[in-house]
């Protein structure tokens, strides 16, 4: 192998290494949401019944307070007022 193409492969498997480091770190370290749509699936509730966007995420509605107050689970009044 020539000078400059082991130079060329060394930074070509430098380069894929961080790549890997870089996925693996960020799987470890992102938080998994507390409610999913199988959550929303299984109760029939929306997003929006617990956060102020119908979306989802950002700040909770009084329903979502309730919620988070219970554990995670639903309260016993799931009306979503």
């Amino acid at each position: 192998m020539s000078k400059i193409t082991k130079s060329v492969y060394a930074i070509g498997c430098g380069t894929a290494t961080a790549v890997v480091l870089a996925g693996i770190a960020s799987l470890s370290l992102s938080g998994s949401a507390l409610a999913t749509a199988k959550f929303a699936m299984e109760t029939g509730k929306s997003c929006g019944d617990c956060h102020t966007s119908a979306s989802g995420g950002g700040a909770l509605t009084p329903f979502g307070e309730k919620f988070k107050a219970n554990g995670n689970k639903l309260p016993k009044d799931t009306s979503g007022s």
